[in-house]
């Protein structure tokens, strides 16, 4: 089927339109029929996204299921999928049943919060699926809207200022990728990224008033793309809104917001900044190298302040995706292959986090780590679940977490030594802080009074926390499902970028975990 990419991405969007107008009413029923449509979309947009997978080559590292029609005013609609989309939309699809489970005790306007997550989830998988550049940008802007209101109706007691933050920052940003992106239709003629990623952008230096701009249009371009990817990471300094849009948003929007919104960046630079713009990402190199590097030890040492749970872990988030940045910008095959990794490692670790929050602040109201202690002696299953994603979280051996961090941090430590030996200090920090934050929480005795009556998880609880854990630990033992599809693609990424940039080393890029496995069955 040709149209698979739209039926996944538009499915969503369906139901959220059916539900829309056929369903009336606030009652018992009317909540209950719309968390089992919202569901049901999500489920079935997942399975068909499975197809997708079934009939994707690795082998071949131009786009797949590629829709290509007329859209307006001589614009096209354009859609496909590479080696470093395909798994972007698949946990997308994945995580959103999950988290429509999660949000089965939600009373307050329940249609409308359905409609909001299914409206997302289509727009989030647009994203990762144009191949056109105003089409991406429409999916990209138009995700800020359902998350906007998830955040600003039932978000906590700030949640106002927390939306309008979250919003202001990434919008203003990207403003200048607009700009950017008329700036290339005039210089190539065309919106279609296949066609833009052929076409070489001038690097000649630019003379203005005076200055010299190294690597020209390049240069310009680079910067604008980055002031909206930097953003959405985020990355340090633009990180300030994270924390605020966590603490207020409900549980299901901090995790879509840390499992996938935060990718939208980390894709941007991989599908834009890096192939499109290759001498300006070379200059800028350095530059990115240590704004990860202080992300990863300042946001670190900052979790360790931190008296609430849910800002902990945004601050945790913040650190890795230090290691994203790093691993793109490193430019070589275990840095790019580890970033990818590092991404969808933290969708399900971050996301079952923010999770493992939710589930007790649904039973207590609060998520003041000192209102906590002691859970273990009346929540074992709870602690249980806590304590693997802790150590996933910390890159514990076994576990996804380790994997992303060790082929981001051996890419970053072929391209420059002392960024890595910095940015390794950030494994050491993520054990105190994670570690602080499980002994006070879960350990010791019980001795507070309102604890004592805190029960235990539910099935419904247990089923959502066991996809994750699965994926948690095969991803780790097995991290082959993910680089022997991105390998290929991210191989013809890097041969592109070194023909523009001939002083790059690594050359013959190669599939460092296939080749590790492969010397291992030579023994």
């Amino acid at each position: 089927m040709t149209n698979l990419l739209s039926i996944i991405t538009f499915l969503p969007i369906v139901a959220a339109a059916i539900m829309a107008m056929f369903l009336r009413g606030d009652d018992a029923a009317a909540q209950t029929n719309a968390k089992w449509l919202a569901l049901i979309a999500t489920t079935a947009t997942f399975l068909i996204s499975l197809f997708v997978l079934a009939g994707f080559d690795p082998a071949d590292t131009g786009f797949q299921f590629v829709e290509d029609h007329p859209w307006i005013m001589g614009l096209r609609y354009k859609m496909g999928v590479d080696g470093i989309s395909i798994l972007f939309v698949l946990l997308t699809t994945f995580l959103m049943p999950l988290t429509i489970l999660s949000t089965w005790d939600v009373k307050t306007r329940v249609k409308e919060y359905m409609i909001a997550f299914l409206v997302l989830e289509g727009l989030m998988i647009g994203v990762f699926t144009a191949l056109d550049l105003i089409l991406f940008y429409l999916f990209f802007e138009a995700g800020l809207i359902p998350m906007f209101l998830i955040i600003g109706i039932w978000g906590g007691a700030n949640r106002i200022y927390a939306a309008f933050k979250f919003f202001l920052y990434t919008f203003l940003g990207s403003v200048l990728m607009l700009v950017a992106m008329i700036v290339m239709y005039r210089a190539a003629g065309t919106t279609d990224i296949e066609q833009l990623l052929q076409f070489d952008f001038s690097s000649d230096p630019l003379h203005f008033l005076g200055w010299t701009i190294i690597g020209g249009t390049q240069t310009l371009l680079f910067l604008a793309f980055f002031a909206s990817f930097a953003v959405k990471m985020p990355m340090w300094p633009v990180h300030t809104w994270l924390p605020d849009a966590h603490v207020q948003a409900p549980t299901a929007g901090s995790v879509v917001l840390a499992a996938v919104l935060l990718k939208m960046g980390g894709y941007g630079f991989l599908r834009f900044s890096l192939p499109m713009f290759p001498v300006a990402s070379d200059i800028f190199q350095p530059v990115v190298f240590w704004m990860s590097a202080i992300a990863i030890v300042y946001t670190s040492l900052v979790a360790l302040a931190q008296t609430d749970m849910k800002k902990l872990i945004a601050y945790s988030s913040v650190a890795h995706m230090g290691y994203v940045t790093m691993g793109v910008f490193a430019a070589n095959q275990p840095g790019i292959d580890g970033a990818i990794f590092q991404m969808l490692s933290h969708g399900f670790i971050s996301g079952a986090l923010f999770l493992c929050v939710g589930v007790i602040y649904d039973r207590m109201h609060t998520r003041e780590i000192d209102a906590y202690g002691g859970l273990v002696n009346r929540m074992p299953v709870y602690a249980l679940v806590f304590m693997f994603f802790t150590l996933a979280n910390v890159g514990l051996p076994g576990t996804s977490g380790f994997v992303g961090e060790f082929l981001t941090l051996l890419g970053t430590f072929k391209a420059n030594t002392v960024v890595a030996f910095v940015a390794a200090t950030g494994v050491i920090l993520s054990a105190g802080y994670a570690l602080w934050l499980y002994r006070r929480v879960t350990l010791g005795a019980l001795i507070k009074e309102s604890l004592k009556t805190i029960t235990d998880m539910t099935p419904r609880e247990k089923w959502i926390f066991a996809p994750l854990i699965a994926m948690t630990l095969l991803l780790g033992v097995y991290p082959r499902l993910v680089t022997d599809i991105t390998g290929p693609s991210v191989a013809a990424l890097l041969q592109d970028v070194h023909q523009s940039v001939p002083e790059k080393n690594d050359l013959a890029p190669r599939n460092v975990v296939a080749d590790a496995g492969a010397a291992e069955a030579g023994h």
